[in-house]
């Protein structure tokens, strides 16, 4: 549910005015004292209709490209004295998304109404979410908004940066099996059996290749509903899997652990991790708010487990480097970085020398992992393809011999 809410702060003795997305009133009460604020005034207030076409929408409403864009012109208008209300009713007329030229349209009359930035952006969560809210807020607090915004630009251009290395290597066996399938699929049912029923007609013994790809020819073109019965089951099963907190963990830890890739995603985790910890500390963001923001960011179970346990560490006293010793994903130097980043009172340094170090990891391993997928699923492709030609060939071999 969304509130409207008046409050004093405890901090400068000033009423505010902002919104919150809480479960229920009672909620609302103990987040907002949370903050140290004294209610006032407490009210529902139903979803505008643009939250509620965000919501429905499927993936995310604004590239991240132009998000960084965004983030970028925003610091430069507010160093130059613009105000961050006519700075984002300037932007929202550029933008070329129209959910986020409607967003900010929306924020723009908010923050007329004397709603905080950060309040604000915390009503769309499909384009602004917690880290950026909650880097926000410091800014508005610290009252260094523009710097903070450009080190947001910055944290998103290396996290899409980072992904888009990820994803090029992902994508190309993908696209490769995807053509593998159908070309596979179209041989099989289309041109094998035709050509195999042409063959035996003139007698001869079919070889036994030959039987094992026709049986398999004869499955998918009879039983095909059969094929397409099992991809349905296995995708419910992972599906239910995936929604079960011990089976989520088990498919994220099975991630890390492929062969190849496991690798790959381990050090964009750490990457990732590491550049929000870092940046959100320059921000001035409560540590425990970091360690919760990161472990949502990760979005795998077996790195936020390490996350939550830092957050118990902290809470009880002990080391934020204690519990990334413990994890096997996190390799020994980068617990060794974050204890001397402790000791030395340079934690914020510390994490974002890990990042620089394993995005060029990445970007280094991403390199290396192109030029071996890409032969290495063209010989599979060859190799699937040239079993299937072969057992079409082998029958009019037999043939040949008996003339």
């Amino acid at each position: 549910m969304l509130f409207l809410y008046k409050a004093i702060d405890a901090r400068t003795g000033k009423e505010i005015k902002g919104k919150l997305t809480a479960p229920n009133q009672e909620a609302a009460m103990t987040e907002l004292k949370g903050k140290r604020l004294y209610i006032s005034e407490l009210k529902a207030q139903k979803e505008s209709a643009l939250n509620i076409d965000l919501n429905m929408t499927i993936g995310k409403p604004v590239k991240n490209k132009d998000f960084v864009i965004f983030c970028r012109q925003l610091a430069t208008l507010i160093k130059a004295g613009t105000t961050i209300v006519d700075s984002i009713r300037l932007l929202s007329d550029q933008v070329s998304s129209k959910p986020f030229q409607k967003a900010l349209e929306e924020i723009y009359e908010e923050l007329r109404s004397g709603i905080a930035f950060s309040d604000a952006c915390a009503q769309y969560p499909k384009i602004f979410d917690k880290v950026f809210v909650n880097m926000i807020r410091a800014g508005e607090t610290s009252g260094d908004l523009e710097n903070v915004l450009d080190r947001m630009a910055l944290f998103y251009e290396k996290d899409h940066k980072v992904k888009e290395k990820v994803k090029s290597v992902l994508m190309y066996p993908l696209a490769v099996s995807v053509v593998a399938v159908i070309v596979v699929i179209i041989l099989l049912t289309q041109v094998l059996p035709s050509l195999l029923n042409n063959l035996t007609s003139m007698g001869g013994e079919i070889p036994p290749p030959t039987k094992m790809v026709m049986a398999v020819s004869d499955f998918f073109v009879q039983q095909w509903y059969v094929a397409i019965l099992i991809v349905i089951l296995i995708a419910l099963v992972f599906t239910a899997v995936n929604q079960n907190p011990k089976g989520r963990y088990f498919l994220h830890l099975m991630k890390l652990k492929m062969p190849v890739f496991g690798p790959l995603i381990q050090k964009t985790l750490i990457a990732r991790v590491m550049r929000t910890m870092s940046s959100m500390f320059k921000s001035s963001v409560p540590v425990l708010n970091i360690l919760t923001m990161s472990s949502e960011i990760a979005n795998n179970d077996v790195v936020a487990k390490t996350l939550n346990d830092a957050k118990d560490s902290l809470r009880s006293g002990e080391s934020l480097s204690a519990p990334f010793a413990k994890s096997w994903i996190f390799p020994k130097i980068v617990t060794h970085m974050i204890k001397v980043g402790e000791e030395s009172g340079q934690l914020e340094t510390m994490l974002e020398k890990i990042a620089d170090f394993y995005e060029d990891e990445v970007e280094q391993m991403t390199s290396r992992l192109s030029s071996i997928v890409e032969p290495l699923m063209i010989a599979i492709l060859g190799i699937i393809v040239g079993t299937i030609v072969l057992a079409a060939m082998l029958p009019m071999f037999e043939i040949y011999n008996q003339i």
